[in-house]
């Protein structure tokens, strides 16, 4: 009768393995023993549902005969450190039937039982955590870009609210000098040097509660409005009267507040005419 490499193994099955092969069945995790040869002489039932192979495809075989060479390289001194040390725990992968890898994290211990070695290894399933791994870091890549997204968002909305400072100027005999230093990258302020007959010159400075986009947009708004007030030539008083009504009616933010402070001048006559301070809140 001729003996089969399977037979061979099992003959050569030490008995305290065969004492708890009973209890390696009911773990969770991947078990496999193997001798100072490499070949595997037992395997759990959790092992072969990781991999995809049947018992009798893995028992008596090298492990290295399921690993690719490069595979193997890396394993190698992993392995060797075993042999070393009695013990190592890293991660790498497991091959499955069909050329699949699960990852897992491998646990290897030798034990010495009548003069021969044995490795007891140790496979746990980490895909999931693997895979959320994966998730987190595509998010942070997506995190990541919009963040880049929102920061050249901000670099625009920044140059844009600066254009609303108005440049030093020289005007008939007025020197006007301006200075904008937000606290934010963006603010809500602006402020306007107009004139309209070519004989007063009109100031007007304007800050809006808050820092940062909301307080910017409402400001550009007001800017808006503010300009087209004064270059119809409309009179202080009255262009108040209808920034305030344009913020309850259009802005409508409860808790949101404007203080604005104006006033013309008489470049001829070096006088200030019709200061003017006023805050529009809802």
């Amino acid at each position: 009768m001729s003996v089969t490499k399977k037979d061979s193994i099992e003959m050569e099955k030490p008995e305290w393995l065969a004492q708890i092969e009973k209890v390696l069945e009911v773990l969770n995790e991947g078990v496999v023993i193997a001798d100072d040869r490499n070949r595997i002489l037992f395997a759990n039932s959790r092992f072969l549902e990781m991999t995809g192979f049947f018992r009798h495809e893995l028992i008596g075989n090298d492990a290295s005969s399921f690993y690719s060479s490069k595979e193997w390289a890396s394993l190698t001194p992993q392995i060797d450190i075993v042999f070393r040390s009695g013990h190592n725990r890293y991660s790498f992968v497991l091959p499955q039937k069909g050329g699949g890898r699960l990852p897992v994290i491998i646990s290897s211990r030798m034990i010495r039982n009548s003069g021969d070695q044995f490795d007891i290894v140790t496979f746990t399933d980490i895909s999931e955590q693997v895979r959320a791994e994966q998730e987190l870091r595509l998010a942070n890549l997506e995190l990541k870009k919009r963040q880049m997204e929102i920061e050249e968002d901000l670099r625009l909305a920044a140059r844009v609210q600066r254009s609303l400072a108005p440049r030093s100027m020289t005007w008939d005999k007025v020197s006007v000098d301006s200075f904008y230093h937000p606290v934010h990258s963006i603010g809500g302020d602006f402020a306007l040097v107009n004139s309209v007959d070519n004989e007063h010159l009109g100031l007007l400075v304007c800050d809006v509660s808050g820092h940062g986009i909301g307080s910017a947009l409402v400001a550009n708004r007001i800017y808006s409005e503010t300009t087209a007030h004064l270059q119809s030539g409309m009179s202080f008083v009255d262009m108040f009267e209808k920034l305030n009504r344009f913020l309850i009616e259009e802005i409508g933010s409860y808790g949101m507040y404007v203080t604005l402070a104006a006033a013309r001048i008489d470049a001829h006559r070096r006088r200030m005419l019709l200061p003017a301070l006023a805050i529009h809140q809802r």
